[in-house]
């Protein structure tokens, strides 16, 4: 660390896991950086909120997969994640329900996970071996190599070893084929495919190297951080505080001050400040279309218009004063047909005739999240992003999900909702600028992948960096926070090469 760094300001426009993840590892190579969240509290997308009827909320991510990413970021610290939360392995890790409720529970012990698989379709567990121990290959080079590379240059790729091991990430395979060369149960095939649906396109347009995924999810295990990832989020806060990190919550940034061809200033509604760099963790096309002069944005609205979004949701967050029992931790409701789904999310955007929906109940692993004897139960239906938003639309889902819910719990739940909230389009454009509404930023497809997403770094400004789920590595909480550690190891080399 050298002097010329401490005195080196840098400006973070959001607190979401991106901007924390860049704050920290700015703020330990000596820089004095400022934070700037438009909302009233750090987050992000993984805010949290408590009711008066005693429940807490994750407003949004609520899979806690890769744990490898999150106790990397702690222990560059000198911290593990226990020194701010608890995790416990799931178990079942989910489960799966399909029509005619016939439910699968998803056991965290792989043992029993072949056996399942053989149970479904005989001789599937060989098959099972062999896909997991191609995904864990591309698991392996995808997290400790792919991943931290800022994407700035073809040459990144270029090490013999990443060469060598290129046609074994099947980057030009269609995830979809690969996994039904595998498997043929429509069961086995659904599950497979389920992460896909949230990376952002359709399984045929998804490359194979997600299957990455399923090794995170059905290898690793799913965890829970014990009070719901508001507990990561402030244990992040905590380790940014205690770098002396500043944090300006509440003021939206409304303009940015260019002097040549470098960043100068930060404007709030409070105050101008200078700065020597700026990390844009907020929304990538907000920043350019509404903090930047045309002439320095990297892109131009024709080219955001022709992005492949992942989808936006529609989430209900309900209070229910009594217990659910049929209800896991984490529920997927495939009870009706994927491809149509998928379909109008991708293809034919529009509201889903018969969607799935995947159901979260915290409150089965954690005491603290409802009262005693509630439940709380977050509900997710991907859409298509920039769909109409209105409330009868919403409610008119909210009763087609809760009649299919209702019907597999044998329960009458909505007559024991006591405490009830909607979050969709309109919300994440207010809340985050999202650009369409979308809720996890660019599909993963083949054309958006790793040097095609948007770049990391303004390419007309020297010192202004991006992180985030619209640029390098992708959406998703880990790429999320390595998206942050990677810009700010780009800011750093700006420095050092001056």
């Amino acid at each position: 660390m050298t002097n010329n760094h401490q005195n080196k300001k840098i400006a973070v426009i959001g607190a979401g896991f991106a901007g924390l993840s860049a704050a920290a590892y700015l703020a330990k190579m000596g820089y004095k950086v400022d934070v700037f969240e438009k909302n009233d509290s750090v987050g992000g997308r993984s805010r949290q909120f408590s009711t008066d009827e005693g429940y807490v909320f994750d407003m949004g991510p609520s899979w806690y997969w890769m744990p490898e990413v999150f106790e990397n970021f702690f222990n560059d610290f000198g911290f593990k994640a226990s020194d701010f939360y608890k995790l416990t392995l799931l178990n079942p890790s989910f489960s799966v329900i399909f029509p005619k409720n016939e439910v699968l529970d998803i056991p965290e012990n792989y043992e029993q996970l072949g056996n399942l698989f053989e149970s479904i379709e005989p001789g599937s567990r060989i098959k099972l071996d062999a896909f997991m121990q191609e995904a864990e290959f591309k698991y392996k080079v995808g997290m400790e190599k792919l991943v931290h590379k800022p994407g700035l240059s073809l040459m990144e790729f270029a090490d013999a070893d990443f060469l060598k091991g290129v046609f074994k990430l099947q980057v030009f395979t269609s995830f979809s084929k690969h996994v039904k060369k595998y498997f043929s149960n429509p069961k086995l095939i659904a599950l497979m495919e389920f992460p896909v649906l949230f990376l952002g396109a359709t399984p045929e347009k998804t490359p194979a190297l997600y299957s990455l995924m399923n090794y995170a999810g059905l290898k690793l295990g799913t965890w829970y951080p014990k009070g719901g990832f508001g507990s990561v989020i402030q244990g992040m806060y905590s380790v940014c505080e205690k770098l002396g990190v500043n944090f300006h919550l509440g003021e939206p940034v409304t303009q940015l001050t260019i002097n040549g061809k470098n960043i100068s200033e930060v404007v709030t509604n409070n105050r101008t400040q200078q700065f020597d760099a700026l990390v844009a963790a907020a929304d990538y096309q907000h920043v350019e279309t509404k903090l930047l002069p045309q002439q320095f944005r990297n892109y131009n609205d024709k080219y955001w218009d022709s992005r492949v979004l992942a989808p936006s949701s529609l989430i209900f967050y309900l209070g229910v004063n009594e217990k659910i029992a049929s209800l896991q931790h984490h529920n997927l409701f495939f009870d009706e047909d994927l491809k149509v789904h998928a379909h109008e999310i991708y293809t034919d955007p529009k509201w889903p005739s018969k969607p799935l929906f995947y159901v979260c109940c915290t409150s089965k692993s954690d005491n603290e999240v409802a009262p005693s004897g509630h439940e709380n139960v977050f509900i997710l239906i991907p859409i298509a992003p920039d769909l109409q938003d209105t409330e009868a639309i919403r409610e008119e889902y909210y009763h087609m999900v809760m009649d299919r819910l209702e019907l597999y719990c044998a329960q009458d739940i909505r007559k024991a909702v006591n405490y009830k909230k909607s979050y969709c389009v309109k919300d994440f454009i207010a809340d985050y600028n999202s650009f369409k509404g979308n809720a996890y930023g660019l599909a993963n497809t083949l054309m958006q992948t790793a040097n095609l997403k948007p770049s990391i770094k303004n390419k007309k400004l020297n010192n202004m960096f991006y992180a985030g789920q619209l640029t390098v590595p992708g959406p998703g909480v880990p790429p999320s926070i390595i998206s942050g550690k990677v810009a700010a190891e780009q800011i750093n080399k700006h420095f050092n090469s001056i």
